[in-house]
């Protein structure tokens, strides 16, 4: 059950391109992180480029993606895997090569203290074992 968070600048996205990134960021999660497409969720926000700057420079594209997912769901390999990925991703959306420091953060969320469908992950766990 992860939750994607992709900010884009320097450029807009029309429909299909934002749709294109929704459809990639959640393969990426299903091939890279073992999870399940039906449960993901992907918000792609643009952002003006002039809110951004890397060492105190601005520059003529950026971006950003947060995934949240289970404490514990993911090796450390998986991670480096989507990692890598979801940069190459980016920089595929925005349309030219990004600033090294453009971040991908995989942030883990303790299993009762998130949940959808007005369950936490916990309980969901919990079920599924009993």
């Amino acid at each position: 059950m992860p939750f994607l968070h992709i900010r884009i600048s320097g450029r807009s996205l029309d429909d299909a391109e934002r749709l294109h990134l929704q459809d990639e960021a959640t393969r990426l999660a299903v091939t890279l992180l073992g999870k399940r497409a039906e449960a993901t969720a992907v918000l792609v926000e643009e952002q003006a480029i002039a809110g951004w700057t890397v060492g105190a420079r601005r520059l003529p594209a950026a971006g950003y993606l947060e995934v949240l997912v289970s404490e514990g769901t993911n090796t450390a390999e998986e991670k480096e895997r989507f990692i890598a990925a979801a940069y190459g991703l980016l920089e595929e959306a925005v349309g030219v090569p990004l600033n090294p420091v453009t971040y991908v953060v995989v942030r883990e969320v303790k299993m009762d203290s998130w949940g959808y469908g007005g369950r936490t992950q916990e309980n969901r766990r919990i079920a599924a074992a009993a």
